[in-house]
């Protein structure tokens, strides 16, 4: 398992955009599909958007398409989510996750059970 550190959470109003980052150590990032998932009060995990290992393969919740991006850099062991036309539903605690994956062109997963490292998450809040 690799260590992830959520940064970049805060308090936003509709409309702005936040860029979320997560640190990785403890392993290389090369070797790991990443995804980003999240929380609302009350609520289950609900996957947010996943990049495979080599990058090509992107995934997004149907809600967050055309608004928000993931991206990697492997060179500094980070991933990020950017996060455009914010919404007061999309107000949660927001969760990095890692994936080990032997075969390199592996499809990225939406369940948060297939991940087996998660940080301890940042809080995103949209005021309306």
């Amino acid at each position: 398992q690799v260590q992830l550190v959520e940064s970049g959470g805060g308090l936003v109003q509709a409309g702005g955009s936040l860029r979320l980052s997560c640190a990785v150590s403890g392993g290389t990032l090369r070797s790991y599909a990443m995804g980003w998932f999240r929380q609302a009060p009350g609520k289950e995990h609900e996957f947010v958007a996943a990049i495979s290992r080599h990058g090509g393969t992107l995934e997004y919740e149907d809600s967050v398409k055309g608004r928000f991006t993931i991206s990697r850099d492997d060179a500094k062991n980070a991933v990020s989510l950017q996060m455009n036309s914010l919404k007061p539903d999309d107000t949660a605690v927001y969760f990095c996750t890692a994936r080990a994956t032997v075969y390199y062109l592996a499809p990225v997963s939406r369940q948060w059970d297939e991940y087996d490292s998660w940080g301890r998450g940042t809080q995103v809040t949209v005021s309306s």
